[in-house]
């Protein structure tokens, strides 16, 4: 049974609260909380750990299947791995993500490793967030592994957030693409306190046309720290952009290290980064507006991260 901390968790990393509708498994504290398959998304746990492989049938279209995890108990640390498995031309949404509530003294930690194998022809809109909640000592952990492998003319939209509440998280994402395949990632990051989030991408094109784009936004406030290592290397002739746009704010640290590697002459590579404080002028003109100095932050905030 899942406590009303849970399902509030679930309805925030997911969007909905009634899970009867479509493939999905709920994973808490460490067990499975509910699965269900249907005839297009097929979920098995798999055999000698914790884990599961998730197989979607060729030419689905508009299908969807949603994997949260929710932990509630102080002092719990677990390692998970969940394959994906997408067949020729399907369309589907997968959502996925943490929640952590820790209201104890221990350490709490998810490490998900997620990994993707995309046919030819398939899209993918891959949607994970984390958040951090409760008032214990111990620390939010969630370290978050992503491996891609994206046959011919496949697409995969990845979307990232981690918005508060997270004491410490790296995460790793590496992507390999054959000809035609497209790459979309949008990263959302907002760190407060001492909180620490590492984000390291590491991006092959090895097929004639591959692209990759890859934009990160984040927020450093108070004494918190990112990092964001991003790489992709054009092995053919393709398209790479990355770019890496942060707030920094108080004591915040911010380090972004673009590193772009062409192997072949018709590699087009480039790379954008920006780092700055919020411009005094977008602070008064919505004072004058009637908000307060933190009312206009905030906005300005929402609207930097949206």
């Amino acid at each position: 049974m899942l406590s009303d901390v849970q399902k509030a968790m679930l309805k925030e990393l997911t969007g909905v609260s009634d899970f009867s509708k479509g493939a999905f498994n709920i994973r808490a504290n460490g067990a499975s909380a509910g699965r269900q398959s249907t005839d297009n998304i097929r979920i098995e746990p798999k055999s000698g750990g914790a884990g599961l492989d998730i197989y979607i049938a060729p030419g689905v279209r508009d299908d969807h299947v949603r994997i949260p995890v929710v932990m509630t108990e102080s002092g719990l640390k677990e390692e998970v791995f969940n394959d994906f498995h997408v067949g020729e031309g399907a369309i589907v949404t997968i959502v996925a993500g943490c929640g952590i509530h820790n209201c104890g003294c221990d350490d709490s930690q998810h490490d998900g490793i997620h990994r993707f194998f995309i046919a030819r022809g398939a899209q993918v809109k891959y949607v994970e967030k984390h958040i951090g909640q409760g008032d214990g000592t111990g620390r939010r952990l969630l370290n978050p592994v992503t491996e891609v492998h994206q046959a011919e003319d496949s697409l995969l939209e990845m979307e990232m957030s981690q918005l508060r509440g997270v004491d410490e998280t790296e995460r790793t994402t590496t992507a390999t693409l054959l000809a035609g395949a497209r790459l979309m990632v949008r990263e959302r990051l907002l760190t407060g306190g001492h909180e620490r989030a590492i984000s390291r991408y590491a991006v092959s094109l090895d097929g004639a046309g591959a692209t990759a784009d890859i934009v990160s936004r984040g927020v450093a406030r108070d004494d918190s720290l990112q990092s964001l290592d991003l790489k992709i290397s054009g092995n053919a002739p393709c398209r790479g952009h990355t770019e890496c746009d942060s707030i920094i704010m108080d004591r915040g640290h911010i380090i972004a290290v673009p590193t772009l590697e062409a192997a072949n002459v018709d590699a087009q590579l480039v790379h954008e980064a920006a780092i700055g404080r919020i411009a005094g002028d977008q602070l008064n003109k919505l004072m004058t507006l009637g908000l307060t100095p933190a009312e206009a932050e905030a906005r300005i905030i929402a609207g930097f991260l949206r």
